[in-house]
């Protein structure tokens, strides 16, 4: 593994779930050779790609370490509506990175010591020899629509107010239509048809794959699930409730429903 870029690099050094960057109205992430030269120590460091030309890296930041001056240790989730996509699509991809260094130091299999593994993005055992990879959870996010209304829901971890389209985890044994079938009717008791892909997009939170379709419905009246949605309705595009960052697939579903409704 490089210890070093060929070139200044920006990097996104995360301590914990949280985000080293520049306070101001946009933030942005510190530039250099090492995180060294910034001032700061870490752990692991490993390429993540490039942004608008430039070389990025992921840092790892001890606990103790504090931010240089004129900086701050930040949520990545507080920072979501104030990027753009591209900014958080490598900020997202640095903290699963670092996030599964620091997991798999150890074997989850016989206990012993992981190093990394030369030639590619994996940790291996030094006892035993397996190859720990980092994991993606696949998940569907889905917009159903009833003729000219979208389904939004509220779940209770969102901020004040924000409404959302459907979302859930794929289980084992489970194909992508079976998960949205399953999560619409576990989560608002409703019947889903003409399931159709729309995109995806990785998310960080913690290190999911959101898989989009929409959807039309098929029967049944809202019922939320008191654990998992606090509220859930039928919208039209001209009556929105407040919506999830623009940089987010869940957006840009829904202005999509917008475009086709004409609202």
């Amino acid at each position: 593994m490089p210890e070093r870029p060929p070139a200044a690099a920006l990097w996104f050094a995360f301590q914990g779930d949280r985000l080293l960057v520049f306070e101001g109205d946009e933030p942005r992430v510190p530039r250099a050779f090492t995180p060294e030269e910034i001032g700061i120590e870490a752990l692991f460091r490993q390429p993540v790609g490039s942004l608008n030309g430039s070389p990025c890296w992921a840092a790892e930041v001890p606990d103790r370490v504090e931010a240089p001056e004129g900086a701050a240790f930040v949520d990545l989730r507080a920072i979501f509506a104030a990027v753009n996509e591209p900014f958080f699509a490598v900020a997202g991809r640095a903290k699963q990175v670092v996030n599964w260094h620091a997991t798999h130091r150890f074997c989850g299999r016989c206990g012993g010591e992981t190093e990394p593994a030369a030639g590619e993005l994996a940790m291996r055992c030094t006892r035993c020899g397996m190859m720990h990879y980092p994991r993606v959870s696949p998940a569907v996010i889905v917009r159903v629509r009833r003729g000219g209304k979208i389904l939004l829901a509220r779940s209770p971890g969102f901020p004040k107010g924000l409404r959302s389209v459907l979302a859930g985890f794929v289980e084992p044994g489970e194909s992508i239509e079976e998960t949205i079938h399953r999560e619409v009717r576990e989560e608002v008791g409703i019947e889903v048809e003409s399931l159709r892909y729309f995109g995806s997009q990785p998310w960080p939170f913690p290190n999911s794959l959101m898989i989009g379709f929409t959807a039309d419905h098929a029967g049944g009246e809202i019922r939320p699930e008191p654990d998992e949605i606090e509220d859930a309705g039928w919208y039209r595009a001209g009556d929105l409730p407040q919506l999830p960052p623009r940089v987010s697939i869940a957006r840009r579903m829904i202005d999509d429903f917008v475009d086709e409704t004409g609202g």
